[in-house]
């Protein structure tokens, strides 16, 4: 999402360091990319098509829709997941992606317009059809979820999950480890919070939507470095990053928790792929699942409006 503009950088780094840095992720081991039509909106994915068109047989692509686009036959702004939308919106992100099929693809957000059967139906019209291979939600409630596994599998579920904010843990994890279904954690490191680049004077452009966030504000922002502090320590002892700390707590929650850190930056991009490779001894194990049990991080993560886009019930079937 950052290469086409994100955290207050509206450009993004050049077309031609995003393809670099892409395709150095390919060289470090990296084989599953994230993207989505609206980021962009569709820059992204004809970035993302561009740089795997030549290694697109050791990689794994999976891309969102769901939002509302000309291009996909309706009027642009909001939600839309209605089934010709999806069919038209799957075609363009192909063509744009250089690929004769998506591996992965998400409905983004939860249309509350349309029931989540119908959505799930489209779906494996699309897998039969060839032009998709596995079906994924994003920020989708628990009950959501069951209703859509139960027309078509879910392969796995996209959300929000980090040492920082935990609130799926209550609801949706336990229904994803019921079905056998995959959870993709988003914002992995806390959008940028986890990685111990932000203190309390930190200050953040106009544009940048974490200036408006809650949790990142005042006494909150201050409140919430106490996380960061406990990093900072096993860091030290370890010669680990905060970041690097940060995902390795993900990785040892569940084997199908398959986080997705995004960056922008070389030196970043080789620091969180190095997290695999973290060994702790299991004291500090203890002492990171502690900080993230015993913290109470303060404040909500998103702005109010953009909030209440997430984790949302779809409407039930017209009887």
């Amino acid at each position: 999402m950052s290469l086409t503009g994100a955290y207050g950088n509206a450009g993004g780094p050049s077309r031609e360091d995003s393809i670099a840095l892409i395709r150095r992720a390919v060289d470090l081991g990296v084989t599953f990319f994230d993207t989505a039509e609206v980021y962009g909106p569709f820059a992204n994915e004809d970035i993302v098509g561009e740089a795997l068109e030549p290694v697109r047989d050791r990689v794994k692509i999976a891309t969102k829709f769901g939002f509302a686009f000309a291009e996909n036959g309706v009027e642009p702004g909001g939600l839309c997941s209605r089934p010709e939308s999806i069919r038209r919106a799957v075609d363009n992100s192909l063509a744009r992606l250089r690929t004769d099929h998506i591996d992965l693809y998400y409905q983004h957000r939860v249309d509350p317009e349309v029931p989540i059967e119908d959505v799930a139906g489209t779906v494996k019209e699309l897998v039969d059809a060839g032009k998709v291979s596995h079906f994924g939600l994003s920020e989708a409630a628990a009950a959501t979820v069951r209703r859509a596994h139960a027309v078509y599998p879910v392969a796995a579920v996209q959300s929000e999950y980090s040492m920082w904010w935990r609130e799926r843990e209550h609801d949706t994890i336990p229904v994803l480890a019921e079905l056998g279904i995959g959870l993709v954690p988003y914002s992995p490191l806390g959008k940028g919070f986890l990685t111990g680049s932000i203190d309390g004077t930190t200050t953040f452009a106009d544009s940048d939507f974490r200036g408006r966030t809650p949790r990142f504000q005042g006494e909150a922002l201050k409140a919430n470095l106490a996380l960061v502090d406990v990093l900072n320590k096993i860091a030290a002892e370890t010669g680990a990053t905060p970041a690097q700390l940060a995902l390795t707590w993900l990785l040892h929650q569940q084997p199908w928790i398959v986080p997705i850190p995004g960056t922008k930056r070389m030196p970043r991009l080789e620091e969180n792929v190095g997290a695999a490779a973290v060994e702790l001894s299991e004291a500090q194990l203890a002492e990171l699942r502690a900080a993230a049990d015993q913290i109470q991080i303060v404040g909500a993560r998103y702005p109010e409006a953009q909030d209440a886009m997430t984790n949302q019930d779809a409407p039930l079937p017209s009887e």
